[in-house]
């Protein structure tokens, strides 16, 4: 459905968001507390100028000025598109362009059988034909991690052929991160420290490895010659100190390696064996900002890459190479998390992508495709296909992926979280479904999270099986079990939660209401994304789960405050109370010259020079950064200890805000009580026990909310479960698997 698109957002349609009337927050622009936005033309040497060549820039500085324009679907066909075009990778002919990438995942640690092999076999069925499995296993001692099983320990043969059973080929990749030879250190220069034997005994290995893979069954091998492995350690100058001819004198040296290794695999297995090398594109560092002298160019890669060639590789993987972020090679998107200041590092520096990575990203579409024009120019030198990361999501802008398909600037795109977000993902795009396409976040509570307790885990935000399945939590594994009894069940709220209990307990076949007080559906995801900004797509979130319940049958009813009455009158076998967690009232006044506002009130408030926030919750940190990039002066009051700040978001996504908002000046106190508000000023308790008094003109009182359990509490008699913020504020991900595993338990 189409929607009309206001200038601006005012507190009016703030507050409208808030009460679900906004459905799409993420198209707005922000009004209200800024001052007057100036305009400017899309960062140079990035693919396309902002829009209509102008975009509202941040007082924070006009870095990578960005544009959500780009975001079209003109297609009605997606079986005539270069996207779903077949392509050949090396004797293998693939049906479309999509590639399923290794990615690390918890299923091998814990050596889980069903839920490894059901994990990769979701994506075969939903259409997925290439899929790479991570380096999961002790296969070189080396490279040995206790956090590994050793190879015979798994079921690979349960799982190649499950996989090659829908169809699908499999590779395996290899690394060399943490290995005994040398150090994660992305300076480190170890190299020099081995004899050209050892380098030789080490090309053995790895060729003897191949081997053994394809004995297995394995139809390609992947090597991830890129980030601080072994590999890359002699394709780059700044971490290769050899004097022999594996050293860094010439392309040719540095290539050696690659090159012998390629060769030898070739040999070993033969030519219909795939071979694909993963490398950074381009490099730089990213801690020390242009200390890029011996940094690997995009034009040393083409000579590298046609040696790759030569030797028998039959594909490249290419993504960005910054020195000294690991996760910002395949999760590049993490550079534009604060809204504001994109191009932040997660070192308290801010990237120029009109300058850094010498200007070839792709940085106008907050980290979307960055790498397409940097992998066109490798594919320039090269006849083999050429293949790129970061953030290939073809659903969520599929004009823009099929245009530099099309257009021959990559050959594939390698993809790795949408896919685990929806397994169905390619059937759906095929199938033209894209509304029923579940949306990454790119919130990144995928990669080494924790939870509230403070535990690692990896979860995901959107798919509440994902880390679950076949667990404590799930035992039944990804797919709801069909009930053998139906049941009429009413939900109580129509946000994130709410949505998604409703729409589990539909799938599984229970007759469903969904009660709603607002005028349509989303709970806080509307305003969630004003404060935001659009990059984590919670618009799409939000029409996802509304689309749900018209697919899975959830009869919606709106503009319907339910209490205890209601629900009796009703009579439901079940009520899930998702009803959210309002912002408890502020223990502080407003004086003449300094206001107190929450949530609510922030948008279109005049807040005045200084601001000062109360808390350290998700909300409370994300309120801050929108005021930091409205101009203020921002300043955090948590009662928290440090090491809760920003409790919420992923452990990733902290890293960057944390050094992005305390290098622009934001100070944060933790371990604080507030005392009082005074005009123009407010008093309160450091952490080290001395009374302090700043500047405020505006206090915005974010304290943790409290669970709302009132409703809950009146429907005695009756089987009710809460979910959400009602149940536990927390975020968004939190919310989302409650109302999943209640929706499971009926």
């Amino acid at each position: 459905m189409a929607k009309n698109k206001p200038a601006s957002l005012t507190r009016r349609t703030f507050l409208q968001g808030l009460a679900g009337g906004a459905a799409s927050v993420g198209a707005l622009s922000l009004a209200g507390c800024a001052p007057t936005a100036k305009t400017a033309q899309g960062t140079p040497g990035s693919e396309g100028d902002a829009g209509n060549g102008e975009t509202a820039l941040s007082s924070t500085g006009q870095l990578n000025p960005q544009d959500f324009d780009y975001r079209s679907n003109s297609i009605s066909d997606f079986s005539t598109t270069t996207l779903f075009s077949p392509w050949q990778l090396g004797p293998i002919t693939l049906p479309h362009r999509m590639v399923k990438s290794a990615a690390f995942q918890l299923a091998f640690l814990a050596n889980n059988r069903d839920e490894y092999i059901n994990y990769y076999l979701r994506m075969a069925k939903g259409g997925v034909k290439m899929i790479w499995v991570e380096d999961c296993a002790n296969i070189w001692d080396v490279t040995a991690s206790p956090l590994k099983h050793n190879y015979e320990d798994y079921d690979m043969e349960g799982l190649l052929d499950a996989l090659h059973a829908e169809g699908a080929y499999v590779g395996y990749q290899f690394d060399t991160m943490g290995s005994k030879i040398g150090p994660l250190d992305f300076e480190e220069n170890f190299l020099g420290n081995y004899s050209t034997e050892e380098v030789r005994s080490w090309e053995k290995v790895i060729v003897d490895i191949a081997k053994r893979l394809k004995e297995d069954g394995f139809d390609a091998f992947e090597l991830n010659f890129a980030a601080n492995n072994l590999g890359q350690s002699f394709l780059s100058r700044a971490r290769n100190n050899r004097e022999d001819e594996y050293g860094p004198q010439t392309i040719e040296s540095r290539t050696r390696f690659a090159v012998e290794v390629i060769q030898g695999i070739k040999e070993a297995c033969g030519p219909d064996f795939v071979v694909q090398v993963l490398i950074n594109g381009v490099e730089c560092s990213d801690k020390n900002l242009g200390s890029d002298a011996q940094r690997t160019t995009i034009e040393e890669n083409k000579e590298i890459a046609r040696l790759l060639e030569q030797a028998g590789a039959d594909s490249l993987h290419v993504r960005l190479g910054p020195a000294d972020s690991h996760i910002t090679q395949f999760a590049s998107e993490l550079y534009f998390c604060v809204n504001g200041l994109e191009g932040a590092t997660s070192f308290g520096g801010r990237l120029d992508f009109s300058q850094h990575f010498q200007g070839k990203a792709r940085a106008a579409h907050s980290g979307c495709g960055i790498m397409i024009d940097i992998a066109g120019e490798i594919k320039s030198a090269v006849s083999i296909p050429v293949g790129a990361a970061t953030y290939m999501d073809p659903a969520h802008a599929p004009d823009y992926f099929e245009e530099a398909l099309s257009q021959g600037k990559l050959d594939f795109l390698i993809m790795n979280r949408p896919l685990c977000v929806d397994p169905e993902y390619v059937n759906k795009l095929q199938e033209g479904r894209i509304d029923e396409i579940a949306p990454c976040t790119r919130c990144l509570h995928c990669f080494y999270d924790a939870d509230k307790s403070g535990t690692l885990l990896e979860h995901c935000r959107v798919n509440a099986a994902n880390w679950r399945a076949y667990g404590q939590a799930m035992p039944e594994g990804f797919d709801p079990t069909p009930t053998d009894a139906p049941q009429d069940v009413m939900v109580v709220g129509g946000g994130p939660a709410g949505m998604e209990a409703a729409r589990i307990a539909a799938l599984r076949g229970h007759r469903v209401t969904l009660y709603e007080k607002s005028g349509s559906l989303g709970g806080l995801l509307a305003s969630a994304e004003a404060i935001k900004g659009p990059h984590e797509n919670l618009g799409r979130l939000r029409d996802y789960l509304a689309r749900q319940q018209e697919v899975h049958g959830v009869e919606v009813v709106t503009n319907t405050e339910v209490d205890a009455a209601l629900v009796k009158e009703k009579s439901p076998d079940t009520v899930i109370v998702a009803i959210g967690a309002p912002q408890a009232q502020s223990a502080f006044s407003a004086t003449g010259k300094t206001q107190v506002l929450g949530f609510s009130e922030v948008i279109g408030a005049e807040c005045g020079e200084h601001v000062t926030v109360l808390g350290s919750n998700v909300r409370a940190v994300d309120v801050a950064v929108f005021l930091l990039k409205e101009g203020k002066r921002v300043t955090i009051v948590t009662p928290d200890p440090l090491e809760l700040f920003e409790k919420g978001h992923s452990v990733n996504v902290r890293h960057f805000i944390e050094s992005a908002i305390t290098a622009a000046g934001v100070r944060v106190w933790p371990g604080a009580q507030m005392e009082s508000v005074g005009d123009g000023e407010i008093t309160f308790t450091s952490d080290a026990g001395v009374s302090m008094t700043i500047p405020c003109d505006a206090l915005v009182d974010m304290s943790d909310p409290e669970p709302n359990l009132g409703l809950l509490d009146e429907l005695d008699g009756i089987r009710a479960i809460a979910v959400g913020d009602c149940a536990d504020p927390f975020n968004i991900a939190e919310a989302i698997s409650s109302g999943n595993l209640a929706a499971r338990s009926i």
